[in-house]
Protein backbone atom coordinates (compact mmCIF):
# COMPACT_ATOMS: atom_id res chain seq x y z
CA UNK A 1 0.00 0.00 0.00
CA UNK A 2 1.57 3.31 -0.78
CA UNK A 3 1.58 6.05 1.74
CA UNK A 4 0.04 9.46 2.07
CA UNK A 5 3.51 11.40 0.80
CA UNK A 6 3.98 9.26 -2.01
CA UNK A 7 0.46 9.29 -3.46
CA UNK A 8 0.73 13.05 -2.64
CA UNK A 9 4.00 13.21 -5.20
CA UNK A 10 1.76 11.65 -7.59
CA UNK A 11 -0.23 14.17 -8.12
CA UNK A 12 2.41 16.40 -10.21
CA UNK A 13 3.43 13.29 -12.17
CA UNK A 14 2.08 13.51 -15.70
CA UNK A 15 -1.68 12.59 -16.38
CA UNK A 16 -1.68 13.24 -18.99
CA UNK A 17 -3.29 10.19 -21.59
CA UNK A 18 -5.32 8.93 -18.01
CA UNK A 19 -8.97 8.02 -18.38
CA UNK A 20 -10.60 11.52 -17.06
CA UNK A 21 -12.99 11.10 -14.28
CA UNK A 22 -15.28 13.09 -12.24
CA UNK A 23 -15.67 12.85 -8.79
CA UNK A 24 -17.70 15.02 -6.10
CA UNK A 25 -16.74 14.28 -2.65
CA UNK A 26 -19.63 15.59 -0.02
CA UNK A 27 -18.35 15.04 3.56
CA UNK A 28 -19.45 15.96 6.99
CA UNK A 29 -15.53 16.68 8.01
CA UNK A 30 -12.33 18.45 6.63
CA UNK A 31 -11.72 16.47 3.24
CA UNK A 32 -8.99 17.90 1.93
CA UNK A 33 -6.09 15.27 2.57
CA UNK A 34 -8.70 12.53 1.46
CA UNK A 35 -9.17 14.56 -1.98
CA UNK A 36 -5.55 14.72 -2.32
CA UNK A 37 -5.43 10.55 -1.86
CA UNK A 38 -8.09 10.12 -3.43
CA UNK A 39 -6.45 11.86 -6.36
CA UNK A 40 -3.31 10.55 -6.12
CA UNK A 41 -3.99 7.01 -5.92
CA UNK A 42 -5.80 8.09 -9.68
CA UNK A 43 -2.09 7.85 -10.82
CA UNK A 44 -1.51 4.18 -9.72
CA UNK A 45 -4.83 3.12 -11.30
CA UNK A 46 -4.02 5.69 -14.70
CA UNK A 47 -6.99 7.94 -13.69
CA UNK A 48 -7.01 11.45 -14.42
CA UNK A 49 -9.77 12.46 -11.19
CA UNK A 50 -11.08 15.73 -11.38
CA UNK A 51 -12.40 16.78 -8.07
CA UNK A 52 -15.34 18.80 -6.74
CA UNK A 53 -14.83 18.98 -3.08
CA UNK A 54 -17.59 20.80 -1.66
CA UNK A 55 -17.12 22.73 1.81
CA UNK A 56 -17.52 20.28 4.39
CA UNK A 57 -20.68 19.63 6.46
CA UNK A 58 -22.89 20.93 3.42
CA UNK A 59 -23.80 17.50 2.61
CA UNK A 60 -28.06 18.79 2.27
CA UNK A 61 -27.02 22.22 0.99
CA UNK A 62 -25.44 20.88 -2.34
CA UNK A 63 -27.64 17.94 -2.84
CA UNK A 64 -31.20 19.67 -2.33
CA UNK A 65 -29.91 23.12 -3.71
CA UNK A 66 -30.35 22.55 -7.80
CA UNK A 67 -28.01 25.45 -8.45
CA UNK A 68 -25.19 24.35 -6.13
CA UNK A 69 -21.73 24.15 -7.16
CA UNK A 70 -22.54 20.35 -7.55
CA UNK A 71 -24.56 20.16 -10.09
CA UNK A 72 -22.89 22.44 -12.40
CA UNK A 73 -19.93 19.99 -12.08
CA UNK A 74 -22.48 17.19 -12.97
CA UNK A 75 -20.12 14.58 -11.50
CA UNK A 76 -19.81 10.80 -13.00
CA UNK A 77 -19.77 9.87 -9.24
CA UNK A 78 -20.45 11.18 -5.84
CA UNK A 79 -18.46 9.92 -2.51
CA UNK A 80 -21.17 10.79 0.22
CA UNK A 81 -18.26 10.60 3.39
CA UNK A 82 -20.01 10.80 6.61
CA UNK A 83 -18.46 9.68 10.26
CA UNK A 84 -19.28 8.59 12.86
CA UNK A 85 -18.36 10.65 15.18
CA UNK A 86 -20.86 13.18 13.88
CA UNK A 87 -23.52 10.23 13.91
CA UNK A 88 -22.69 10.11 17.96
CA UNK A 89 -23.36 13.69 18.20
CA UNK A 90 -26.81 13.17 16.31
CA UNK A 91 -27.50 10.03 18.54
CA UNK A 92 -26.93 12.07 21.74
CA UNK A 93 -29.28 15.18 20.15
CA UNK A 94 -32.23 13.10 19.88
CA UNK A 95 -34.98 12.08 22.45
CA UNK A 96 -35.46 8.63 23.27
CA UNK A 97 -38.17 7.71 20.87
CA UNK A 98 -35.52 9.33 18.49
CA UNK A 99 -32.72 6.95 19.73
CA UNK A 100 -34.57 3.75 19.30
CA UNK A 101 -35.25 4.41 15.62
CA UNK A 102 -32.08 6.29 14.51
CA UNK A 103 -30.77 3.39 12.09
CA UNK A 104 -34.23 4.35 10.47
CA UNK A 105 -33.89 7.59 10.57
CA UNK A 106 -30.22 7.61 9.48
CA UNK A 107 -30.58 5.25 6.21
CA UNK A 108 -33.99 7.64 5.11
CA UNK A 109 -31.63 10.03 5.03
CA UNK A 110 -29.44 8.28 2.95
CA UNK A 111 -32.19 7.59 0.58
CA UNK A 112 -33.30 10.84 0.06
CA UNK A 113 -29.93 11.72 -0.91
CA UNK A 114 -29.94 9.32 -3.80
CA UNK A 115 -33.14 9.87 -5.18
CA UNK A 116 -32.76 13.75 -5.44
CA UNK A 117 -28.60 13.01 -6.85
CA UNK A 118 -30.02 10.53 -9.45
CA UNK A 119 -33.11 12.84 -10.24
CA UNK A 120 -30.60 15.86 -11.54
CA UNK A 121 -27.85 14.14 -12.44
CA UNK A 122 -26.38 10.39 -14.41
CA UNK A 123 -24.49 9.46 -11.44
CA UNK A 124 -22.81 6.63 -9.88
CA UNK A 125 -23.29 7.45 -5.67
CA UNK A 126 -21.00 6.05 -3.02
CA UNK A 127 -21.65 6.23 0.47
CA UNK A 128 -19.68 4.53 3.33
CA UNK A 129 -20.21 2.27 6.31
CA UNK A 130 -19.52 3.48 10.16
CA UNK A 131 -16.35 2.41 11.75
CA UNK A 132 -17.55 1.19 14.59
CA UNK A 133 -17.65 3.79 18.46
CA UNK A 134 -19.19 2.03 21.52
CA UNK A 135 -19.88 4.89 23.55
CA UNK A 136 -19.75 2.90 26.74
CA UNK A 137 -22.98 4.24 28.00
CA UNK A 138 -24.90 0.41 27.91
CA UNK A 139 -21.45 -1.45 28.77
CA UNK A 140 -21.57 -4.81 27.00
CA UNK A 141 -25.13 -4.58 27.55
CA UNK A 142 -25.24 -2.44 24.53
CA UNK A 143 -25.19 -5.11 21.80
CA UNK A 144 -28.71 -6.06 23.70
CA UNK A 145 -30.98 -3.05 23.59
CA UNK A 146 -32.06 -0.97 20.56
CA UNK A 147 -31.71 1.80 22.98
CA UNK A 148 -27.60 2.03 22.45
CA UNK A 149 -25.44 4.04 20.07
CA UNK A 150 -23.16 0.38 19.17
CA UNK A 151 -26.60 -0.91 18.53
CA UNK A 152 -27.91 1.63 16.54
CA UNK A 153 -24.95 2.02 14.34
CA UNK A 154 -24.52 -1.69 13.34
CA UNK A 155 -28.27 -1.55 12.36
CA UNK A 156 -27.34 1.57 10.41
CA UNK A 157 -24.39 -0.32 8.58
CA UNK A 158 -26.79 -2.83 7.84
CA UNK A 159 -29.52 -1.10 6.47
CA UNK A 160 -27.37 0.67 4.31
CA UNK A 161 -26.10 -2.93 2.86
CA UNK A 162 -30.36 -3.31 2.45
CA UNK A 163 -30.31 0.13 0.73
CA UNK A 164 -27.39 -0.75 -1.63
CA UNK A 165 -29.20 -3.57 -3.00
CA UNK A 166 -32.46 -1.67 -3.57
CA UNK A 167 -30.35 1.28 -6.03
CA UNK A 168 -27.72 -0.75 -8.54
CA UNK A 169 -26.52 2.71 -8.81
CA UNK A 170 -25.35 2.83 -5.23
CA UNK A 171 -22.31 1.54 -3.92
CA UNK A 172 -20.90 1.05 -0.38
CA UNK A 173 -16.56 1.79 0.66
CA UNK A 174 -16.73 -0.27 4.04
CA UNK A 175 -14.29 1.56 6.02
CA UNK A 176 -16.42 -0.54 8.68
CA UNK A 177 -14.26 -3.53 7.21
CA UNK A 178 -11.34 -1.44 6.97
CA UNK A 179 -11.13 -0.82 10.82
CA UNK A 180 -11.65 -4.56 11.47
CA UNK A 181 -8.15 -4.89 9.31
CA UNK A 182 -6.60 -2.20 10.50
CA UNK A 183 -8.25 -0.76 14.50
CA UNK A 184 -9.72 1.90 15.18
CA UNK A 185 -6.06 3.66 16.59
CA UNK A 186 -5.29 3.70 12.37
CA UNK A 187 -9.15 5.22 11.50
CA UNK A 188 -9.25 8.05 13.99
CA UNK A 189 -6.53 10.41 14.50
CA UNK A 190 -8.15 12.27 17.59
CA UNK A 191 -5.68 15.62 17.65
CA UNK A 192 -6.78 15.66 13.88
CA UNK A 193 -10.16 15.69 14.71
CA UNK A 194 -9.48 18.32 17.28
CA UNK A 195 -7.17 20.97 15.61
CA UNK A 196 -8.52 20.80 11.94
CA UNK A 197 -12.25 18.78 12.10
CA UNK A 198 -10.52 15.83 10.25
CA UNK A 199 -11.89 12.20 11.43
CA UNK A 200 -9.71 10.22 9.54
CA UNK A 201 -5.64 9.60 10.24
CA UNK A 202 -3.18 9.88 7.48
CA UNK A 203 -2.40 6.56 7.53
CA UNK A 204 -6.12 5.33 6.54
CA UNK A 205 -6.58 7.68 3.34
CA UNK A 206 -4.49 5.39 0.85
CA UNK A 207 -6.94 2.46 2.16
CA UNK A 208 -10.33 4.85 1.97
CA UNK A 209 -8.46 6.16 -1.71
CA UNK A 210 -8.00 2.63 -2.79
CA UNK A 211 -11.03 1.10 -2.49
CA UNK A 212 -12.82 3.98 -3.54
CA UNK A 213 -10.65 3.67 -7.02
CA UNK A 214 -11.45 -0.04 -7.11
CA UNK A 215 -15.22 0.26 -7.15
CA UNK A 216 -14.93 3.34 -9.80
CA UNK A 217 -12.53 0.55 -11.82
CA UNK A 218 -15.01 -2.09 -11.57
CA UNK A 219 -18.02 -0.15 -12.46
CA UNK A 220 -15.91 0.99 -15.41
CA UNK A 221 -15.50 -2.60 -16.45
CA UNK A 222 -11.76 -3.10 -14.71
CA UNK A 223 -11.77 -5.66 -12.53
CA UNK A 224 -10.03 -9.09 -12.19
CA UNK A 225 -11.90 -12.36 -13.80
CA UNK A 226 -9.22 -15.23 -13.38
CA UNK A 227 -7.33 -16.58 -10.41
CA UNK A 228 -4.16 -18.79 -11.53
CA UNK A 229 -2.84 -21.70 -9.11
CA UNK A 230 0.46 -22.59 -8.77
CA UNK A 231 0.38 -25.93 -6.86
CA UNK A 232 3.10 -27.30 -4.57
CA UNK A 233 3.30 -25.10 -1.90
CA UNK A 234 0.47 -22.65 -2.60
CA UNK A 235 -2.61 -24.77 -3.04
CA UNK A 236 -1.47 -27.54 -0.77
CA UNK A 237 1.78 -27.90 1.56
CA UNK A 238 4.77 -29.87 0.19
CA UNK A 239 5.39 -30.81 -3.02
CA UNK A 240 3.56 -33.82 -4.78
CA UNK A 241 6.21 -35.06 -7.38
CA UNK A 242 8.60 -35.73 -4.85
CA UNK A 243 6.05 -36.14 -1.58
CA UNK A 244 3.34 -38.29 -2.75
CA UNK A 245 -0.66 -37.78 -2.02
CA UNK A 246 -0.56 -39.23 1.37
CA UNK A 247 2.50 -36.80 2.11
CA UNK A 248 1.35 -33.49 1.07
CA UNK A 249 -0.60 -30.98 3.49
CA UNK A 250 -3.96 -30.33 3.47
CA UNK A 251 -7.14 -30.34 5.99
CA UNK A 252 -8.21 -28.75 9.45
CA UNK A 253 -4.99 -29.89 11.64
CA UNK A 254 -1.23 -28.25 11.83
CA UNK A 255 0.00 -26.76 8.33
CA UNK A 256 -2.96 -28.12 6.10
CA UNK A 257 -5.39 -25.90 8.02
CA UNK A 258 -3.38 -22.91 5.69
CA UNK A 259 -3.63 -24.46 2.24
CA UNK A 260 -7.32 -25.67 3.33
CA UNK A 261 -8.17 -22.15 3.88
CA UNK A 262 -6.92 -20.65 0.96
CA UNK A 263 -9.08 -23.86 -1.09
CA UNK A 264 -12.25 -22.56 0.54
CA UNK A 265 -11.15 -19.01 -0.30
CA UNK A 266 -10.35 -19.70 -4.17
CA UNK A 267 -13.69 -22.02 -3.95
CA UNK A 268 -15.96 -19.24 -2.73
CA UNK A 269 -14.59 -16.69 -5.47
CA UNK A 270 -15.29 -19.76 -8.36
CA UNK A 271 -18.70 -19.62 -6.83
CA UNK A 272 -18.85 -15.86 -7.06
CA UNK A 273 -17.76 -16.08 -10.74
CA UNK A 274 -14.05 -16.22 -10.55
CA UNK A 275 -12.34 -18.03 -13.59
CA UNK A 276 -10.01 -20.88 -11.59
CA UNK A 277 -7.22 -22.16 -13.37
CA UNK A 278 -3.83 -23.98 -12.35
CA UNK A 279 -0.58 -23.26 -13.74
CA UNK A 280 2.05 -25.89 -12.27
CA UNK A 281 5.32 -27.47 -13.47
CA UNK A 282 4.76 -30.83 -13.01
CA UNK A 283 3.93 -34.07 -14.30
CA UNK A 284 -0.26 -33.73 -15.43
CA UNK A 285 -1.39 -36.83 -14.24
CA UNK A 286 0.56 -36.65 -10.77
CA UNK A 287 -0.63 -32.82 -10.32
CA UNK A 288 -4.43 -33.39 -10.88
CA UNK A 289 -4.07 -36.66 -8.35
CA UNK A 290 -4.84 -34.66 -5.18
CA UNK A 291 -7.61 -33.04 -7.06
CA UNK A 292 -9.37 -36.26 -7.81
CA UNK A 293 -8.66 -38.70 -4.72
CA UNK A 294 -7.22 -36.36 -1.85
CA UNK A 295 -10.11 -36.38 0.70
CA UNK A 296 -9.06 -33.31 2.05
CA UNK A 297 -9.07 -31.37 -1.00
CA UNK A 298 -11.82 -28.66 -1.33
CA UNK A 299 -10.92 -27.87 -4.81
CA UNK A 300 -11.94 -30.42 -7.49
CA UNK A 301 -11.01 -31.11 -11.28
CA UNK A 302 -15.10 -29.87 -12.08
CA UNK A 303 -13.36 -26.04 -10.64
CA UNK A 304 -10.84 -25.66 -12.69
CA UNK A 305 -11.43 -23.84 -15.82
CA UNK A 306 -8.37 -24.63 -17.38
CA UNK A 307 -5.94 -26.95 -16.27
CA UNK A 308 -2.11 -26.84 -16.88
CA UNK A 309 0.67 -28.95 -15.75
CA UNK A 310 3.77 -29.53 -17.50
CA UNK A 311 7.29 -28.53 -17.51
CA UNK A 312 7.28 -25.69 -19.80
CA UNK A 313 7.92 -22.08 -18.75
CA UNK A 314 5.17 -20.68 -16.84
CA UNK A 315 5.07 -17.58 -18.75
CA UNK A 316 4.34 -19.92 -21.59
CA UNK A 317 1.52 -21.36 -20.09
CA UNK A 318 -0.28 -18.44 -18.68
CA UNK A 319 -0.08 -17.44 -22.18
CA UNK A 320 -2.10 -20.25 -23.27
CA UNK A 321 -4.48 -20.04 -20.37
CA UNK A 322 -4.99 -16.98 -21.87
CA UNK A 323 -5.84 -17.85 -25.61
CA UNK A 324 -8.33 -20.34 -24.11
CA UNK A 325 -10.30 -18.00 -22.01
CA UNK A 326 -9.53 -14.91 -23.99
CA UNK A 327 -9.21 -12.52 -21.54
CA UNK A 328 -6.96 -9.93 -21.01
CA UNK A 329 -3.90 -10.66 -18.86
CA UNK A 330 -5.09 -7.31 -16.65
CA UNK A 331 -7.86 -9.52 -15.65
CA UNK A 332 -5.46 -12.07 -14.48
CA UNK A 333 -4.32 -13.07 -10.91
CA UNK A 334 -1.31 -15.37 -10.40
CA UNK A 335 -0.57 -17.19 -6.95
CA UNK A 336 2.45 -18.55 -6.54
CA UNK A 337 4.43 -19.14 -3.45
CA UNK A 338 8.37 -19.39 -5.10
CA UNK A 339 9.51 -15.52 -5.19
CA UNK A 340 11.98 -16.73 -8.71
CA UNK A 341 9.19 -18.00 -10.62
CA UNK A 342 6.67 -14.34 -9.75
CA UNK A 343 9.85 -11.94 -11.00
CA UNK A 344 9.63 -14.30 -14.42
CA UNK A 345 6.23 -14.44 -14.81
CA UNK A 346 6.12 -10.46 -13.61
CA UNK A 347 8.87 -9.63 -16.29
CA UNK A 348 7.01 -12.02 -19.35
CA UNK A 349 3.81 -10.86 -18.80
CA UNK A 350 3.64 -6.74 -17.18
CA UNK A 351 -0.03 -6.77 -17.34
CA UNK A 352 -1.24 -9.89 -14.59
CA UNK A 353 -1.57 -9.13 -11.15
CA UNK A 354 1.03 -11.28 -9.10
CA UNK A 355 0.63 -10.76 -5.60
CA UNK A 356 3.96 -11.13 -3.60
CA UNK A 357 2.92 -14.10 -0.65
CA UNK A 358 4.33 -13.54 2.54
CA UNK A 359 7.65 -15.86 3.24
CA UNK A 360 5.47 -17.31 6.02
CA UNK A 361 2.19 -19.31 4.34
CA UNK A 362 0.49 -18.67 7.79
CA UNK A 363 -0.04 -15.26 6.75
CA UNK A 364 -1.33 -16.17 3.12
CA UNK A 365 -4.25 -15.50 3.59
CA UNK A 366 -4.38 -12.05 5.79
CA UNK A 367 -2.52 -11.12 2.40
CA UNK A 368 -4.45 -12.14 0.24
CA UNK A 369 -8.26 -10.81 2.15
CA UNK A 370 -6.30 -7.17 2.50
CA UNK A 371 -5.79 -6.91 -1.36
CA UNK A 372 -8.69 -6.68 -2.02
CA UNK A 373 -8.02 -8.75 -5.93
CA UNK A 374 -11.50 -9.30 -6.91
CA UNK A 375 -13.66 -6.40 -7.09
CA UNK A 376 -17.30 -6.24 -8.84
CA UNK A 377 -19.94 -3.78 -9.48
CA UNK A 378 -22.16 -6.78 -9.99
CA UNK A 379 -23.37 -10.53 -9.19
CA UNK A 380 -26.09 -12.18 -11.09
CA UNK A 381 -26.92 -16.30 -11.03
CA UNK A 382 -25.33 -16.63 -14.48
CA UNK A 383 -21.75 -15.88 -12.68
CA UNK A 384 -22.07 -19.20 -10.87
CA UNK A 385 -22.05 -20.46 -14.02
CA UNK A 386 -18.87 -19.20 -15.59
CA UNK A 387 -16.21 -21.72 -14.40
CA UNK A 388 -18.56 -24.73 -15.94
CA UNK A 389 -18.45 -22.38 -19.40
CA UNK A 390 -14.65 -21.76 -19.24
CA UNK A 391 -14.40 -25.50 -19.32
CA UNK A 392 -16.70 -26.29 -22.07
CA UNK A 393 -14.62 -23.60 -23.89
CA UNK A 394 -11.87 -25.21 -23.34
CA UNK A 395 -13.37 -28.46 -24.97
CA UNK A 396 -14.27 -26.78 -28.00
CA UNK A 397 -10.61 -25.25 -28.59
CA UNK A 398 -9.24 -29.06 -28.26
CA UNK A 399 -11.39 -30.26 -30.78
CA UNK A 400 -11.13 -27.27 -32.90
CA UNK A 401 -7.69 -28.57 -33.72
CA UNK A 402 -9.00 -31.71 -35.00
CA UNK A 403 -10.30 -29.82 -37.44
CA UNK A 404 -8.55 -29.05 -41.30
CA UNK A 405 -10.78 -25.79 -41.78
CA UNK A 406 -12.51 -23.65 -39.64
CA UNK A 407 -16.29 -23.75 -41.22
CA UNK A 408 -15.99 -27.26 -40.40
CA UNK A 409 -15.43 -26.91 -37.15
CA UNK A 410 -18.11 -24.51 -37.00
CA UNK A 411 -20.96 -26.66 -38.77
CA UNK A 412 -19.95 -29.45 -36.19
CA UNK A 413 -20.87 -27.19 -33.30
CA UNK A 414 -24.53 -27.15 -34.10
CA UNK A 415 -24.94 -23.22 -32.86
CA UNK A 416 -28.69 -22.01 -31.85
CA UNK A 417 -29.57 -18.77 -30.78
CA UNK A 418 -32.65 -17.42 -29.14
CA UNK A 419 -33.28 -13.53 -30.41
CA UNK A 420 -35.59 -11.31 -28.24
CA UNK A 421 -35.76 -8.14 -26.68
CA UNK A 422 -35.13 -7.11 -23.41
CA UNK A 423 -37.16 -8.48 -20.67
CA UNK A 424 -37.24 -8.47 -17.02
CA UNK A 425 -35.29 -11.86 -16.55
CA UNK A 426 -32.43 -10.45 -19.03
CA UNK A 427 -32.25 -7.03 -17.85
CA UNK A 428 -29.65 -7.18 -14.54
CA UNK A 429 -27.53 -9.46 -17.27
CA UNK A 430 -27.83 -6.74 -20.37
CA UNK A 431 -26.58 -4.53 -17.60
CA UNK A 432 -23.36 -6.17 -16.15
CA UNK A 433 -22.27 -6.89 -20.09
CA UNK A 434 -22.69 -3.03 -20.81
CA UNK A 435 -20.43 -2.07 -17.41
CA UNK A 436 -17.90 -5.55 -17.58
CA UNK A 437 -17.02 -5.40 -21.71
CA UNK A 438 -14.55 -3.75 -23.01
CA UNK A 439 -13.10 -5.77 -25.50
CA UNK A 440 -15.94 -6.65 -27.88
CA UNK A 441 -17.81 -2.81 -27.02
CA UNK A 442 -18.13 -0.80 -30.11
CA UNK A 443 -18.48 2.46 -27.91
CA UNK A 444 -18.25 1.42 -24.40
CA UNK A 445 -21.36 2.97 -22.63
CA UNK A 446 -22.24 1.86 -19.30
CA UNK A 447 -25.54 1.43 -18.29
CA UNK A 448 -27.11 0.37 -15.07
CA UNK A 449 -30.21 -1.77 -13.94
CA UNK A 450 -32.40 1.54 -14.16
CA UNK A 451 -30.77 2.98 -17.17
CA UNK A 452 -31.90 -0.35 -19.01
CA UNK A 453 -35.22 -0.43 -17.55
CA UNK A 454 -35.33 3.32 -18.85
CA UNK A 455 -34.43 2.21 -22.36
CA UNK A 456 -36.57 -1.05 -22.89
CA UNK A 457 -39.81 1.51 -21.85
CA UNK A 458 -38.71 4.45 -24.36
CA UNK A 459 -40.72 3.87 -27.80
CA UNK A 460 -37.90 5.50 -29.44
CA UNK A 461 -35.35 2.49 -28.58
CA UNK A 462 -35.44 -1.42 -29.88
CA UNK A 463 -33.55 -3.78 -27.77
CA UNK A 464 -32.15 -7.60 -28.53
CA UNK A 465 -30.53 -9.84 -26.16
CA UNK A 466 -28.76 -12.85 -27.54
CA UNK A 467 -27.76 -16.45 -26.49
CA UNK A 468 -25.43 -19.08 -28.14
CA UNK A 469 -25.95 -22.95 -27.27
CA UNK A 470 -23.88 -25.43 -28.79
CA UNK A 471 -23.41 -29.10 -28.54
CA UNK A 472 -21.34 -28.39 -25.28
CA UNK A 473 -23.67 -26.48 -23.54
CA UNK A 474 -25.32 -23.08 -23.46
CA UNK A 475 -22.99 -19.98 -23.44
CA UNK A 476 -26.10 -17.56 -22.43
CA UNK A 477 -26.68 -14.75 -22.76
CA UNK A 478 -23.97 -13.26 -24.79
CA UNK A 479 -24.98 -10.87 -27.29
CA UNK A 480 -26.81 -7.29 -26.49
CA UNK A 481 -27.73 -4.59 -29.31
CA UNK A 482 -28.91 -1.31 -28.31
CA UNK A 483 -30.47 0.50 -31.29
CA UNK A 484 -32.04 4.30 -30.77
CA UNK A 485 -34.20 5.43 -33.54
CA UNK A 486 -32.85 9.13 -34.89
CA UNK A 487 -35.07 10.14 -37.49
CA UNK A 488 -37.84 8.25 -39.69
CA UNK A 489 -35.25 7.05 -41.84
CA UNK A 490 -32.06 5.84 -39.86
CA UNK A 491 -31.91 3.47 -36.81
CA UNK A 492 -28.67 3.62 -34.95
CA UNK A 493 -26.46 1.32 -33.14
CA UNK A 494 -26.23 2.72 -29.88
CA UNK A 495 -24.66 -0.31 -28.36
CA UNK A 496 -23.37 -3.50 -29.80
CA UNK A 497 -21.82 -6.42 -27.11
CA UNK A 498 -20.61 -9.59 -27.72
CA UNK A 499 -18.96 -11.60 -24.92
CA UNK A 500 -15.21 -12.57 -26.26
CA UNK A 501 -16.02 -16.40 -25.36
CA UNK A 502 -17.86 -16.81 -28.56
CA UNK A 503 -15.73 -15.14 -30.94
CA UNK A 504 -15.10 -16.16 -34.13
CA UNK A 505 -18.29 -18.76 -34.10
CA UNK A 506 -20.21 -16.48 -36.58
CA UNK A 507 -21.99 -14.50 -34.10
CA UNK A 508 -21.54 -11.32 -35.77
CA UNK A 509 -22.93 -12.15 -38.75
CA UNK A 510 -25.62 -13.63 -37.00
CA UNK A 511 -26.48 -10.69 -34.79
CA UNK A 512 -26.33 -8.02 -37.89
CA UNK A 513 -28.86 -10.16 -39.47
CA UNK A 514 -31.35 -9.58 -36.22
CA UNK A 515 -30.57 -6.06 -36.56
CA UNK A 516 -31.64 -5.74 -40.43
CA UNK A 517 -34.90 -7.95 -39.75
CA UNK A 518 -35.26 -5.48 -36.98
CA UNK A 519 -34.98 -2.63 -39.09
CA UNK A 520 -36.64 -3.34 -42.27
CA UNK A 521 -39.96 -4.66 -40.15
CA UNK A 522 -40.39 -0.70 -38.77
CA UNK A 523 -39.74 0.57 -42.18
CA UNK A 524 -35.95 2.14 -41.41
CA UNK A 525 -33.93 2.67 -44.80
CA UNK A 526 -30.37 2.78 -43.06
CA UNK A 527 -28.79 1.00 -39.90
CA UNK A 528 -26.04 3.31 -38.86
CA UNK A 529 -23.32 2.77 -36.40
CA UNK A 530 -20.29 4.20 -34.84
CA UNK A 531 -17.03 2.76 -33.57
CA UNK A 532 -15.29 4.99 -30.49
CA UNK A 533 -12.21 3.64 -29.66
CA UNK A 534 -11.05 3.13 -26.23
CA UNK A 535 -7.64 1.13 -24.94
CA UNK A 536 -9.28 -2.29 -25.10
CA UNK A 537 -11.89 -2.23 -27.79
CA UNK A 538 -9.00 -2.96 -31.32
CA UNK A 539 -10.45 -5.81 -31.61
CA UNK A 540 -13.55 -4.43 -33.71
CA UNK A 541 -11.84 -1.56 -35.06
CA UNK A 542 -12.48 -2.60 -38.28
CA UNK A 543 -15.81 -4.70 -37.39
CA UNK A 544 -18.39 -2.04 -39.45
CA UNK A 545 -16.36 -2.04 -42.13
CA UNK A 546 -15.94 -6.10 -42.24
CA UNK A 547 -19.74 -6.10 -42.17
CA UNK A 548 -20.23 -3.88 -45.14
CA UNK A 549 -21.03 -0.76 -43.54
CA UNK A 550 -19.68 2.35 -45.52
CA UNK A 551 -17.79 4.91 -44.01
CA UNK A 552 -19.45 8.33 -43.48
CA UNK A 553 -17.18 10.67 -41.89
CA UNK A 554 -16.93 9.13 -38.29
CA UNK A 555 -19.79 6.71 -38.55
CA UNK A 556 -20.57 4.05 -40.65
CA UNK A 557 -23.90 3.48 -42.63
CA UNK A 558 -25.88 0.29 -44.02
CA UNK A 559 -28.15 0.68 -46.50
CA UNK A 560 -31.12 -1.89 -45.61
CA UNK A 561 -32.27 -2.43 -49.34
CA UNK A 562 -28.80 -3.38 -50.18
CA UNK A 563 -28.01 -5.65 -47.74
CA UNK A 564 -27.81 -9.68 -48.41
CA UNK A 565 -27.93 -11.65 -45.81
CA UNK A 566 -24.69 -12.95 -44.02
CA UNK A 567 -24.25 -16.80 -43.79
CA UNK A 568 -23.72 -18.26 -40.47
CA UNK A 569 -23.95 -21.43 -39.08
CA UNK A 570 -26.10 -20.77 -36.54
CA UNK A 571 -29.77 -20.97 -36.68
CA UNK A 572 -32.37 -19.44 -34.59
CA UNK A 573 -34.00 -20.91 -31.77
Amino acid sequence: MRTFNELKKNIKKDHTNFKKTRIAILADSASQLLSTAIKGYGYESQIDYEIYEADYNQISLQIYDQRSELYDFNPEYVFINCSTEKLLKDFYSKDKTGQIHFATYVCDKFRSYYEALTSRLRCTVIINTFPEINDRVFGNYGAKTNASFIYQLRKTNVLLMELSQEHKGLFICDIAALQSEIGYHNVFDPKMYVNADMVYSIDILPYIARHITDIILSISGSFKKCLILDLDNTTWGGIIGDDGMEGIQLGYFGQGKIYTELQLWAKQLKNRGIILAVCSKNTDEIAKEPFLSHPDMVLRLEDIAVFVANWETKVSNIRYIQTVLNIGFDSMVFLDDNPFEREIVKAGIPDITVPDLPEDPAEYMIYLRQQNLFETASYTQEDEQRTSLYREEAQRTILQQSFENEADFLESLNMCSEVKAFDTFTIPRVAQLTQRSNQFNLRTVRYTDDDIKRISADPDYYTLSLTLEDKFGDHGLIAVIILRKENEKTLFIDTWIMSCRVLKRGMENFTLNAIVELAVFHNFEEVAGEYIETKKNGIVKDHYQSLGFVADGNRWQLDVAKHKKNYSFITKK
